[in-house]
């Protein structure tokens, strides 16, 4: 393998890194700051990297900040590893040169990964044809739909040969420190880890949870093991009483895990968490407000539409219609939605 060779000879992995405007800064970070911390640990450039966008302009990230790149996403390109960062509309970003422009270029290199977005990229490209890949947890019932020759995993990130797809920006961190593990070895990664006070290095086959629980975790296991029960369930939410069976506790012991832990109720909570994923499915997505509510675990629109507006003091298809109508920037409409067309608009 060109990489390990590379390694062996003290040369530097070359890697180019496609960004697409309306990425994650996040997501950005997590690919270029592992490589940098790796060069500065190492004490040598163990990785040499370009940053290029489509038309080889800035590229404009969802916080409103402009990155530079190096040049312009074409042929030739060659190199050890491809990265392809993507975020909201692709559609606007990614036409029929761009494909073609990919599906070539993967052929030149070693290992291809498509990061958040960048997945519906390379599963477009149908480069995954296949193979089993990962997207952002919210997407991954549409990702599944809309490339039925892919088997998708709820992981953090996937490795299937030379493809790598991950579901965000901290799953992206952890797939970089394991490109660095594989190629250049645990002791550094463990390094690179320890610069950025990263204390628990994810495996890929780790399950992308709806909500980040940190320390709870080790804390308080009984309120962690509730909440991705309920992560579990919101299609068909349980009662309070049905979940502390589900969990072998009582109910009043839950109710008083909950108080101690998030000074709410286990309902009220369990209520909310579903709100919180159905929110993002009206802001960034085309679902039907039907459909949102059967996803998140309500029998009707009617009584979804109520729940909403409590929470959020509007109705949801109000909050789409004014989601639509704002700034790119800051308020994108669509994550990805690329069409199932042949390649090409």
């Amino acid at each position: 393998m060109r990489m390990a060779a590379n390694a062996e000879r003290g040369s530097p992995i070359e890697v180019a890194v496609v960004i697409l405007p309306e990425s994650s800064i996040m997501s950005l970070a997590s690919v270029l700051d592992p490589m940098r911390a790796a060069n500065r640990v190492a004490g040598r450039q163990v990785f040499n990297w370009r940053l290029l966008s489509g038309d080889g302009q800035a590229v404009m990230l969802t916080c409103g900040i402009p990155i530079a790149v190096d040049g312009r996403f074409s042929l030739p390109l060659a190199g050890d590893v491809l990265l392809v960062i993507a975020g909201f509309n692709l559609e606007r970003y990614a036409g029929k040169r761009f494909f073609v422009t990919l599906q070539e270029c993967a052929r030149q290199f070693e290992l291809v990964a498509g990061i958040e977005s960048g997945c519906w990229l390379l599963g477009r490209s149908g480069l995954l044809n296949g193979r089993k890949a990962t997207a952002h947890w919210e997407e991954l019932e549409d990702f599944g739909q809309a490339f039925p020759a892919l088997t998708v995993i709820g992981d953090r990130f996937v490795t299937d040969g030379k493809y790598w797809t991950s579901g965000g920006a901290s799953p992206t961190f952890d797939m970089m420190l394991r490109l660095i593990t594989e190629r250049l070895g645990p002791a550094l990664a463990l390094d690179v880890a320890s610069i950025f006070v990263y204390d628990q290095m994810h495996s890929p086959t780790d399950v992308q949870p709806f909500v980040s629980l940190g320390r709870i975790e080790e804390r308080d296991p009984e309120l962690a093991g509730a909440i991705r029960l309920m992560e579990r369930t919101l299609e068909r939410p349980m009662t309070v009483a049905a979940l502390a069976r589900r969990l072998a506790i009582s109910q009043r012991k839950l109710e008083q895990v909950f108080a101690r832990g998030l000074s709410t109720s286990p309902g009220a909570y369990y209520l909310r968490l579903r709100l919180q994923v159905a929110h993002r499915l009206v802001r960034d997505s085309g679902i039907p407000m039907r459909d949102i509510a059967l996803r998140c675990g309500f029998d009707s629109l009617s009584a979804f539409s109520r729940a909403y507006r409590r929470e959020y003091g509007e109705s949801p298809l109000r909050m789409r219609n004014a989601n639509r109508g704002a700034s790119l920037t800051h308020r994108p409409e669509n994550r990805n939605r690329l069409s199932k067309s042949p390649i090409g608009r």
